[in-house]
């Protein structure tokens, strides 16, 4: 019923624009700070993944230092040193391992 009325009076009033033009603003804001970024970051970790091939050094969600030893559909074979492999998801690896401890 509420909702009804608030129509109405929407409806009746050219202020109910003006009222609305902070929530718009909030919603702009929102999606030029942190929809927008988070989309791109997700976009380039992707692109990173899926470019990863035999020989790369990375690092993984866990933060395990590896190079890659095999490149699978979805999963990869890390070896983490001393003949030790693991087998892990392409989604755990973050980074490639040049870029710990370099900020953007």
């Amino acid at each position: 019923m509420k909702l009804l009325l608030f129509l109405l009076q929407a409806e009746s009033g050219g202020d109910s624009w003006m009222s609305m033009l902070p929530l718009f603003l909030i919603l702009i804001v929102f999606y030029f700070f942190f929809i927008r970024p988070q989309t791109k970051k997700n976009k380039e970790q992707k692109k990173f993944r899926e470019a990863l091939k035999k020989g790369d050094k990375v690092v993984t969600i866990g933060g395990i230092h590896a190079k890659v030893a095999e490149v699978k559909e979805t999963t990869l074979i890390l070896d983490i040193g001393n003949q030790m492999k693991i087998n892990v998801e392409k989604s755990a690896v973050v980074m490639d391992s040049s870029q710990v401890g370099q900020t953007k």
